[in-house]
């Protein structure tokens, strides 16, 4: 396809894709003559990653163009290339050493992976920025009132395995390994929003079958 039939099909003007290839987020297209190139569906696909990473997100393109970096890091197996990639995505602040609450967060959380017996996430520790997420949020639920603590938090972490295994095996069904890689980002960024939505859903069904309307 020309750029004006990927610019339709996508929902991206021309000038930003232009922008894109400029910034390396998108490959080239083949040279069919001087001023014009044919596009396919994986630069299909990219803008629509990209979009996702940008409008979905809400990530500045310094940041889409990082995760994108990883994505396209061939030198990388798939499991160091999803990794690298997710954990450029946005996250919240790091725990502040020394907080009583952020010390009993973090011995709760270790012992939530022993329990789990998530071992390449314990191996990793707080280099990951969702393990240094999840350490505020608890440390957070501390300080007002709310302490969660391993056992709690064990029911929901196992809910949440279930859905990365669906996720993965979602990701295993195309065919290359780009394609899983870029569809394991988009997964991430579209589908917390919906996951988010549909626990709040779940909660209103549970409320009225069990006090009623």
């Amino acid at each position: 396809m020309r750029l004006a039939e990927l610019s339709e099909r996508s929902g991206v003007s021309t000038s930003m894709i232009k922008y894109y290839l400029r910034q390396g987020m998108l490959a080239p297209g083949r040279k069919v003559g001087a001023t014009t190139a044919e596009y396919d569906e994986s630069h299909l696909r990219r803008l629509r990653l990209v979009r996702a990473l940008i409008e979905v997100g809400r990530l500045p393109v310094a940041n889409a163009k990082e995760v994108i970096g990883y994505v396209d890091d061939d030198s990388l197996d798939r499991t160091m290339r999803l990794g690298a990639a997710l954990w450029a995505l946005p996250h919240g602040p790091d725990p502040e050493e020394g907080d009583e609450a952020v010390i009993a967060a973090r011995a709760e959380v270790d012992r939530l992976l022993g329990m789990l017996g998530w071992s390449t996430s314990r191996d990793l520790g707080e280099l990951s920025p969702d393990h240094r997420s999840l350490i505020v949020a608890v440390a957070t639920l501390n300080r007002l009132g709310y302490p969660w603590d391993a056992e709690l938090m064990a029911p929901y972490a196992e809910l949440m395995h279930r859905a990365a295994v669906r996720d993965l095996d979602f990701v295993e069904t195309h065919p290359s390994e780009e394609e899983k890689v870029e569809t394991a980002v988009a997964a991430t960024v579209l589908f917390e929003p919906v996951l988010r939505a549909l626990h709040r859903i779940a909660q209103q069904e549970e409320a009225a079958r069990r006090y009623g309307l």
